[in-house]
């Protein structure tokens, strides 16, 4: 059955279930609610805004209707960490044994033959036409710095950002050891991202300087007005400890800004005694984690000839049952560090639910790809359901989360601000040019 969102203005969706954490206020007490958390609602679009959200009254309206017969509708994915500038290279340099170190090797190999301004347009641009078929309304990407071409990956940022301003929000960070930024070549980058609008980041790794590096970081950041982004402890060694650095540094000074730590795999292997100081750490300098369980799943104990051992998946039940906020996001599609994805925020949350068992409950878990890295990145509207708030919503004909998670729900129905757009995704042959 194809699905067709009146034309008119206003129009109702009728019997449409919804996570109830995704619904500000709380689910009105007379609506039904399943015991997965769903929660079945009417929802009045008007003027690209949502307008009302009442119980489902199973009865006709004046106002034109789409009956949805308990299909689920949720708010418009956010895509907290991603590698736009890397998507998309597989083919022309693939990993030959899909292992991290040589993921580096590779990457770096193919940035110095292929990325000039049009390869990184296109490909990048490739990711972002996928991400808004799916349902995705805005994204953070990392960016490397690069010998000599630091401007042009950053320039190639802002005018995609420009041309998708009314589709996909887009912030960048860039990508660099933290060792790149303790000289004069760092601070022209935190300048160039401070001139830019971006966030301030790098990859934070054990070694003498750390706390020197995290400490002059936080003093690029705080001179510029910047919010920080870490790669941290993407390993699984259990005495990679730079994010327990990066929020004792962060509560030392009080910083003010936002920051976001992403992967923290090694917390997974380490004791009790000492996961549970970095996340009490981690929650009292308010620091949000988000973590990339298909990338992760992909690389981590990663050794030719054996099967590995563990996931690769930081502790996302033990942080957020302390108060820590947790992002899901895609991470790297289709290059070295990953060899596949396609920028979908239902995948991520259906592959993070079965590799770090999200369910039973679901519970509030759904916020993971929408409100909660909204927040993260400081969005005007949160991607939650909410009166006021943009009529930006992916219905799906799945009516419980065994459907939802059991088929890719391609044939989705993407609304941005009311109105269904064309959710056909890009054809690969797009890149052929390109050798990708």
């Amino acid at each position: 059955m194809t699905l067709t969102v009146p034309q008119t203005d206003p129009f109702w969706l009728q019997n449409a279930s919804v996570p109830a954490a995704l619904l500000i206020p709380s689910p009105p007490a007379e609506a039904s609610q399943t015991w997965e958390g769903l929660v079945l609602v009417d929802i009045l679009i008007q003027n690209g805004r949502i307008a009302q959200i009442i119980p489902a009254t199973h009865q006709s309206s004046s106002e034109p209707c789409l009956d949805l017969a308990r299909k689920q509708v949720w708010s418009c994915f956010v895509d907290l960490h991603t590698h736009l500038d890397k998507g998309h290279i597989w083919n022309r340099t693939p990993n030959p044994d899909s292992t991290f170190t040589k993921a580096l090797e590779m990457a770096r190999k193919d940035s110095q033959s292929y990325w000039q301004a049009e390869d990184l347009y296109r490909r990048m641009e490739f990711a972002l036409k996928c991400s808004y078929a799916h349902g995705t309304r805005a994204i953070r990407t990392h960016l490397d710095v690069l010998p000599n071409r630091v401007e042009v990956s950053w320039e190639v940022f802002q005018t995609l950002r420009q041309e998708w301003a009314d589709r996909i929000t887009l912030q960048a960070v860039p990508l660099a050891g933290l060792d790149y930024f303790m000289g004069t070549e760092g601070e022209q980058v935190a300048d160039l991202v401070a001139e830019a609008g971006g966030i301030l980041g790098g990859v934070a790794w054990m070694n003498p300087e750390v706390a020197q590096q995290i400490d002059r970081m936080m003093d690029l950041a705080c001179d510029r007005n910047l919010p920080l982004d870490f790669h941290v402890d993407e390993n699984n060694d259990p005495t990679s400890i730079t994010l327990q650095y990066i929020a004792e540094a962060a509560l030392k000074r009080s910083f003010p800004q936002q920051i976001v730590c992403g992967h923290a795999c090694s917390l997974a292997v380490q004791s009790p005694e000492v996961a549970n100081l970095t996340i009490d750490r981690v929650k009292e300098a308010g620091i949000g984690i988000v973590s990339l369980p298909m990338c992760n799943l992909y690389l981590q104990d990663r050794q030719t000839g054996r099967t590995p051992r563990w996931r690769g998946v930081t502790l996302v039940h033990e942080l957020k049952q302390k108060g820590v906020p947790v992002a899901l996001a895609s991470d790297n599609c289709r290059d070295p560090f990953h060899g596949f994805g396609d920028h979908d925020g239902l995948e991520v949350f259906s592959q993070s639910a079965k590799i770090a068992h999200l369910d039973q409950p679901y519970g509030d878990w759904p916020k993971a790809v929408t409100t909660t890295p909204a927040a993260l990145m400081g969005l005007p509207h949160p991607s939650r359901l909410e009166v006021g708030a943009p009529a930006d919503l992916v219905i799906f004909k799945a009516r419980n989360y065994s459907e939802l998670l059991s088929r890719p729900q391609h044939d989705r129905l993407v609304l941005r601000n009311g109105r269904a757009i064309d959710t056909t995704l890009p054809d690969y042959s797009e890149l052929d040019d390109l050798g990708v």
